[in-house]
């Protein structure tokens, strides 16, 4: 599989951490960032992986830092969102089965191995049920297919955990979506925006997989951070 991370932003609601350092690359511990061990793990359940990193504020840092990845350069990270930075790497979405990650996700090992690096049958969000409150971006559903994403919602069923699962039919969907919004000038928007238009558009069938029983976060926070090394800790103890 194709595992493709979004790791282009400044971070700026961490602001001053992420001033002079990557929020990807934060330290869990002594010897290990967020992306290295995200990476660690997909190669440890997935033999034949293939791992792209979407890079833009301090890039050359990531690329030093990283030695295991391909890389790509969204030059336009200050004015765009993911939506560019995925269409910069839109050739790896011809791929037979596609993650996609936003780059500071922390998914604990448990998680990666029983659902992330999992053949995909049917294309797929990853959603936290528990959350009800103060979602950063959420997901209502209807049945088992996602109904719509935003950071609109007031009412939903869970908050988006960062992470979507493609197979290469809905792959090829996405890249044609997004190549269509760039070209209608909506870079600064995010990807997943792109799934939501093709379910109003098209009546694309997303499917969501409910992750509430595993740790897990976004790092968008002091508390995140916190939350990411505790996550780690863990595991490291067991």
């Amino acid at each position: 599989m194709q595992y493709i991370f979004m790791a282009a932003g400044k971070g700026t609601r961490l602001h001053p951490l992420t001033l002079m350092h990557p929020k990807a690359l934060y330290q869990l511990d002594e010897n290990i960032t967020i992306l290295q061990r995200m990476i660690n793990m997909i190669k440890k359940f997935d033999g034949n992986a293939k791992i792209i990193i979407v890079t833009g504020y301090m890039h050359s840092v990531i690329e030093n830092e990283i030695t295991d990845a391909e890389f790509v350069y969204n030059p336009f990270y200050e004015v765009t969102n993911s939506i560019a930075s995925l269409w910069f790497a839109r050739e790896y979405l011809c791929a037979d089965e596609v993650i996609l990650f936003n780059g500071d996700v922390v998914a604990s090992e448990k998680l990666m191995n029983e659902i992330v690096c999992k053949p995909v049958k049917n294309p797929s969000v990853l959603l936290d049920s528990s959350i009800k409150t103060d979602g950063d971006y959420n997901v209502e559903i209807l049945n088992d297919r996602v109904l719509v994403m935003s950071k609109d919602l007031k009412n939903y069923y869970g908050e988006y955990a960062g992470i979507t699962r493609l197979n290469h039919y809905s792959a090829l969907l996405l890249k044609q979506e997004i190549e269509q919004m760039i070209e209608e000038g909506f870079y600064d928007q995010w990807y997943e925006n792109a799934l939501v238009q093709l379910i109003f558009k098209h009546n694309f069938k997303l499917f969501f997989e409910d992750i509430s029983g595993y740790d897990w976060t976004e790092v968008d926070s002091v508390n995140d951070l916190l939350l990411a090394r505790k996550i780690y800790a863990r595991e490291k103890l067991n």
